[in-house]
């Protein structure tokens, strides 16, 4: 008897982790069920938008980024930069739409610095969209977002695209952010749901922004998922849009991977619990967007479940040589969606190119796991080495 319940237990371990893996094409199949032509509106008048710009220690992307900001087709928009202990002395900008805010005293916090420049705004701002310090924005950023928020929604993610793929790291962290847009973006909100949001590159009405997180002080990285969680409890679509086009910088080098997803493994840590909170109250309301978002936040980064799902595998080369042959056709799947999401992106061929050294990329993430406890500790905010413009950008992309 206890051998059959090692043997069901053995079992259900497994499907707990290797559906992970079919996961991304069952979204795909619900995404062809649901899908639909439908016709966005759009409105003629401009919404009046809060740009907030949060930088953190560094500001020597600021001027790029502002510069983009500044190239948008539309005029009823104010720029607030939260330069939260920075050194302000060489930021200097003619236009009078660009706000510059230097705290007195250290934010350390994403969403401190948001509430700072939400407490002082100029004029009382319709809707509020956020942008990192590394981001630049193509010229239709805010008419594209004006789309999804004039057919009704109160929470839109865009799409970020890589600045950089000059290395083999940045190439990896693209095709990352590629197969998350892909399944966790325009698949997930296709089928009904809601997109999972990206830190950047998103807005939101400031009426939603200030109840969802106004009576909150969040700390370290994740807001983002605090944010989402409460949208989605409160039965709100977070919408996904790739015309709002955000270039964000990726992670070029090994020492600022590690720290970089060191902080994110520490986020889902913390925070997927609100996947179960979620799901649960999907099924008790026969709620569809809060049940299938609560799946989503549940499964963990990429690199463990794929570590734990080779485990699995190995160990059943000598416990069942059937679900060795069930963990191949998963692995095999799960190369397919992921292949899928790139193949139906615009995929520079050094991202494919790249593919190759996936196994030292998750290596690395090894190591972010060991050092996870610790990384609202060891870093706030990802050190980026290079600035680029968007002229150089545009000159770049073949």
């Amino acid at each position: 008897m206890n051998s059959q319940w090692l043997t069901y237990a053995w079992v259900l371990l497994q499907v707990i982790i290797g559906y992970h893996l079919v996961f991304p094409l069952v979204v795909l199949a619900l995404y062809k069920l649901k899908q639909k032509n439908t016709q966005r509106t759009v409105s003629k008048s401009e919404a009046d938008y809060a740009i907030i710009v949060t930088a953190y220690e560094q500001t020597q992307s600021l001027p790029a980024v502002v510069e983009s900001l500044l190239r948008l087709k539309y005029t009823n928009y104010l720029i607030y930069i939260v330069a939260d202990k920075c050194d302000v002395s060489n930021l200097h900008f003619a236009d009078e739409r660009v706000i510059i805010m230097r705290p007195p005293e250290t934010l350390g916090s994403n969403t401190r610095s948001h509430f700072y420049a939400i407490n002082r705004f100029k004029r009382d701002h319709e809707r509020l969209t956020i942008i990192d310090s590394d981001n630049l924005v193509e010229p239709n950023y805010l008419l594209e977002l004006n789309k999804c928020f004039d057919s009704g929604y109160e929470a839109v993610q865009g799409i970020r695209k890589a600045k950089n793929i000059d290395t083999t790291f940045a190439c990896l962290d693209a095709a990352r952010d590629i197969y998350y847009h892909f399944y966790d973006g325009q698949l997930l909100f296709g089928a009904g749901s809601s997109a999972t949001l990206a830190g950047s590159g998103m807005a939101f009405s400031t009426r939603l922004y200030k109840d969802c997180l106004g009576q909150l002080d969040i700390t370290g990285a994740g807001f983002d998922k605090v944010l989402q969680a409460e949208i989605v409890q409160r039965d709100v679509r977070i919408a996904f849009t790739e015309e709002a086009v955000v270039y964000d910088e990726k992670t070029s080098h090994s020492t600022q991977l590690v720290k970089q997803r060191a902080r994110w493994i520490n986020t889902w840590f913390r925070y997927f619990g609100f996947g179960f909170t979620i799901l649960f109250k999907g099924i008790k309301s026969l709620n569809w967007n809060q049940f299938l978002f609560g799946l989503v936040l549940l499964r963990p980064p990429l690199f463990i479940f794929l570590i734990l799902s080779f485990i699995c595998a190995i160990a059943d080369i000598w416990i069942s040589s059937t679900m060795s042959i069930v963990w191949a056709v998963g692995f095999g799947l799960f190369a397919a969606g992921f292949l899928i999401a790139l193949m139906r992106s615009e995929t520079d061929k050094r991202i494919y190119s790249s593919l190759v050294s996936i196994p030292r990329f998750m290596f690395l993430q090894v190591l972010s796991l060991v050092k996870a406890k610790k990384a609202n500790q060891l870093s706030v905010a990802t050190t980026h080495v290079y600035v680029k413009t968007m002229e150089e950008l545009k000159g770049g992309i073949k």
